[in-house]
């Protein structure tokens, strides 16, 4: 298994059960969703919304699609509660119309965001480019999770489909710029994401990686640091030291634990997920309700094909050689735990996947004391 580093804490009294290695900080992978969670809901609130509105400068007549870095706006027909790119066209439509509008120049702004875009690992189908504006994280097929090509240069993509929505209801619209709307400029409409706790949740579950970026980027301009890479890690970072969370030897890279210079403990993890269930922090519960359940949610639908299944919730990481488990477990007592385990160095994603699925196995059939 190589490196390890190990923990499990009763989530009630905060005790830990076990540690190996447990304050080393390794490569965590996925598992550093788990502390995105909790640092954007600490930040936002577990009730923000991530809102793209479409602006009007009246000296120009000049229709500015605003990115609002909500990474799951959607074009599709059936937008399944996401905001939809095809209301606010409908909206701007009517907006324009009251106003005798019907010829627009048509422009998009996406500087909510700094820095690069392209993540250090490089253009990479398991997320797009990480700006404020994109339509169905630039996917090229109809799919809502798992890797796949991305659209490059999400924003003119996303913006050249507003304006074949706008042409729809009778406004025509030019080919699509880059632009920064004014504080001249009247908002015509706006919509807005579900709320951040089911954001974080799908996250969690899907494994979400571009919202995962997304997430960590609203903490920066939380807590006003700059929207980009490093200005999200650091505020990921203060915001869970600010919480009271072990953050020695914590590093975050990025949002999502693509990057391999991200490291985490199992110290970390478990106190994360004891955080998250203490009844003074509702707002982050979903950073437990998110977890994918054993054998039938998420990225553990095919894991757990024993007594494990339903009772264990948790979050995988897996880079070549990395492999993770972060997560809770109801054992034969009743108690919940949290518990951690990373591994760097594994020479087998499988046969590192069978060793932590059957360590946390043995936490649900434990009367762990």
């Amino acid at each position: 298994m190589g490196r390890t580093s190990a923990a499990v804490v009763d989530v009630a009294t905060g005790k830990r059960l076990y540690g190996s290695g447990s304050g080393d900080a390794l490569t965590p992978a996925s598992t550093t969703k788990i502390a995105t969670a909790v640092a954007a809901l600490s930040a936002l609130g577990a009730d923000h919304r991530l809102t793209t509105r479409a602006a009007y400068e009246p000296d120009t007549k000049e229709v500015v699609l605003v990115g609002g870095g909500d990474p799951t706006l959607t074009a599709r027909k059936d937008a399944r509660g996401s905001a939809s790119l095809r209301d606010l066209a409908a909206r701007t439509a009517a907006a324009l119309a009251r106003r005798g509008v019907r010829e627009v120049t048509l422009s998009y702004d996406t500087t909510l965001y700094s820095g690069p875009e392209i993540h250090p690992i490089g253009v990479n189908g398991n997320l797009a480019e990480v700006g404020p504006l994109m339509a169905d994280e630039a996917r090229t097929d109809d799919s809502s999770s798992g890797p796949v090509r991305r659209i490059p240069d999400p924003a003119p993509d996303a913006a050249r489909k507003f304006g074949g929505f706008l042409a729809d209801h009778g406004i025509k619209a030019s080919p699509p710029g880059p632009s920064k709307s004014t504080t001249r400029a009247s908002t015509l409409a706006t919509v807005s994401s579900p709320p951040l706790s089911v954001l974080a949740e799908r996250m969690l579950t899907n494994s979400d990686n571009d919202i995962a970026e997304a997430l960590a980027r609203h903490t920066a301009l939380a807590t006003g640091r700059p929207a980009d890479f490093d200005g999200a890690g650091a505020a990921v970072t203060a915001q869970l030291k600010k919480l009271g969370l072990p953050v020695k030897g914590a590093v975050f890279k990025d949002g999502s634990g693509l990057d391999r210079r991200d490291r985490l403990s199992a110290d970390l993890l478990t106190a994360l997920l004891v955080k998250a269930g203490e009844p003074a922090h509702p707002e982050l519960r979903p950073a437990l309700t998110g977890l994918p359940v054993a054998g039938f949610t998420g990225t553990l639908t095919g894991r757990y094909a024993d007594g494990a299944a339903g009772v264990v919730r948790a979050k995988t990481g897996t880079l070549t050689g990395v492999n993770a488990l972060a997560g809770t477990v109801v054992d034969r007592d009743g108690r919940l735990l949290a518990f951690a385990f990373l591994a760097s160095g594994t020479t087998g994603q499988s046969a590192a996947e069978t060793v932590l699925d059957k360590a946390a196995t043995a936490l649900a059939s434990c009367g762990c004391r």
